[in-house]
């Protein structure tokens, strides 16, 4: 028979990964004031939801047998939960101890205890014995050292299917529910896998059918529950919502309490895409309010009539707490399946029109924005000044606050601050940058070198992630990384690995390492914030008007005129242009 899903009895929580030493990173300690549940988006959405919240019934490995009194049971266990959440239920988990590895490729190994499974007896195994490694086929599934490491299509769609005595290992649903769309429409896997259970109790006897499906039902809400609990958006899809209230009336006809679980399911799902859609609208909002652009904006001269971020908050510790609470808010609606439907296949049916249908990576694209923003703003700030000692003053402020973003563990705001500080219109201002200090700026720098692929980031998101693993406080969970490079990396993991090998399978170890990679990000992004809000700070941060790269330019010569011809054919050419457009808006 063959092996089972590859961390079967291994996929428990993050634990402490002795193999690496410790990194030394000045972590602020101790704890922070209780979490609290307003949002910035004036309670439209609550941040602390959770897409995993709800419990999990127990499942069981294939057999050949159909009776499930001899099926073995296999039991989720799980460390990570949130405690505001009734459901709460085990999150996926990423296979980290033996990783995949795409280039330079090690083999992950099983422990010697876990069960084998199948679906049939008729399966013939054949397997190559190299050293002290086993290399083993089962029908259209290939595994080395107990491990799935390719498979045909069909073959992963009837492995993810539930019978009466099976259910899959919750790894690989994760990991499969994740990747599956780099080869069909999430639609289309729905509808074969719904199909297929339904067809596998099919005996002819109209009764026995009615029976065997009432077996099988609750193994099978098990897995659309887990599919829309980690995968809600999915659901947007007009023709996925119609397909799950069909299986709810199909499940309606045999087993009243399956029906039930699914009709909860249903209402949980519809709340998080409530809470989704008011959540995009909120954003767009605040975007349109941030986009209009006040004439105190358009000339150096009017930046009086502009408040500064100095006086709106001059702790730069709260400030960086707020800087947090807006990263984990938005980092809270981004869906682990917008990391791989940026290289996902077009749908031919994406156009039609219906209540879901919504951009596929707008959450993430959204984020992304916020970094850029933030970067702006910072560059705004520096050059709106017409003073020199308030420019350098408001420098060395960021500098405090990008200091205590690395403290908290908030690397996308600090590496969003340090851009803006490297941003051209800031690096020139030479008169400016002599009135700071700037061996903490250098430091800081140095943590977020991009050399040798981040090197030093990399191992300081280590510490913060062992940290995180060993928190004794909330604050110390906080772990919310330079997000431009989590999705880089991502990218070419896809590009740098072959989706499908030379003998048609799928290569299932690709797949293992997106999902590794994807779930880190589902146990950051799940954080609760533990500090304090203030709306003022944070209105100020999300709305306040911002230059455009041109204005940036313009402001800067204004702070310090142009040092050669060039820079003075620049001014004057951005002044007539902003002129130009001023006069036609």
């Amino acid at each position: 028979m063959p092996p089972t899903t590859p961390y079967a009895g291994k996929f428990s929580s993050y634990s402490n990964n002795n193999n690496h030493p410790q990194p030394h990173s000045p972590y602020r300690n101790g704890g922070g004031p209780k979490p609290v549940k307003e949002s910035i988006y004036h309670d439209c959405y609550s941040p602390t939801e959770n897409p995993y919240d709800i419990p999990q019934p127990q499942s069981s490995y294939r057999s050949s047998s159909v009776s499930s009194a001899t099926a073995k049971e296999h039991h989720y266990h799980t460390s990570c939960l949130v405690s505001e959440n009734p459901y709460s239920s085990p999150q996926p988990h990423s296979p980290r101890q033996n990783p995949t590895s795409c280039p330079g490729r090690t083999f992950r190994h099983s422990s010697s205890s876990s069960e084998p499974s199948c679906r049939s007896n008729s399966v013939t195994a054949k397997g190559r014995f190299y050293g002290h490694t086993i290399t083993a086929s089962y029908g259209e599934m290939c595994y080395h050292d107990n491990s799935l490491v390719s498979a045909s299509l069909e073959a992963l769609i009837q492995h993810l299917v539930p019978t009466v005595d099976y259910y899959p290992d919750r790894s690989y649903v994760f990991t499969f529910l994740l990747s599956s769309r780099l080869f069909l429409h999430p639609f289309e896997l729905m509808t074969r896998v719904c199909h297929l259970c339904v067809e596998q109790q099919r005996s002819g006897d109209i009764l026995l059918d009615k029976i065997r499906f009432r077996e099988v039902a609750p193994k099978l809400v098990q897995l659309l529950t887990e599919w829309t609990e980690t995968f809600p958006y999915d659901f947007r899809d007009e023709r996925m919502m119609r397909c799950l209230k069909d299986m709810t009336h199909h499940v309606a006809r045999g087993d009243e309490y399956s029906w039930r679980a699914m009709q909860q399911m249903t209402q949980r799902l519809i709340k998080r895409l409530s809470a989704l859609g008011q959540y995009e609208e909120a954003v767009a909002a605040l975007n349109t309010a941030a986009m209009e652009r006040p004439a105190s904006l358009k000339t150096k001269q009017a930046s009086g009539q502009r408040s500064d971020v100095m006086s709106v908050c001059d702790d730069p510790f709260i400030l960086a707490q707020q800087l947090t609470h807006i990263e984990l808010d938005r980092l809270s609606f981004i869906g682990p399946e917008e990391f791989i439907q940026t290289f996902a296949m077009k749908d031919p049916l994406e156009n039609h029109k219906g209540f879901f249908r919504k951009r596929k990576t707008s959450n993430l694209e959204a984020y992304v924005n916020w970094f850029n923003r933030l970067s702006y703003l910072v560059a705004t700030e520096i050059c709106m000044p017409v003073k020199k000692k308030h420019r350098a003053r408001i420098i060395e402020f960021f500098i405090d606050v990008a200091q205590e973003c690395f403290n908290i563990g908030n690397f996308n705001s600090l590496m969003a601050i340090i851009t803006g500080m490297n941003m051209s219109p800031v690096a020139r201002l030479k008169k400016t940058w002599s009135k700071v200090n700037t061996d903490k700026f250098e430091i800081l720098e140095h943590q977020m070198d991009p050399s040798s692929n981040f090197s030093n980031y990399r191992t300081a998101l280590r510490g913060a992630t062992q940290r995180s693993e060993m928190a004794h406080s909330s604050q110390e969970k906080i772990v919310i990384p330079f997000f431009s490079l989590l999705i880089k990396d991502i990218y070419f993991l896809n590009e740098g690995c072959a989706s499908r090998l030379s003998n048609g399978h799928i290569n299932f170890e690709k797949l293992w390492e997106l999902a590794k990679q994807v779930s880190e990000f589902l146990v950051w992004r799940q954080v609760i914030c533990p500090f304090d809000r203030d709306r003022r700070i944070l209105q100020y941060l999300v709305t306040t008007p911002v230059f455009s790269e041109d204005e940036l330019h313009l402001a800067s010569y204004e702070s310090e005129g142009p040092e050669n011809n060039m820079e003075k054919d620049s001014r004057r050419s951005l002044r007539s242009s902003l002129l130009h457009r001023e006069n036609r808006s």
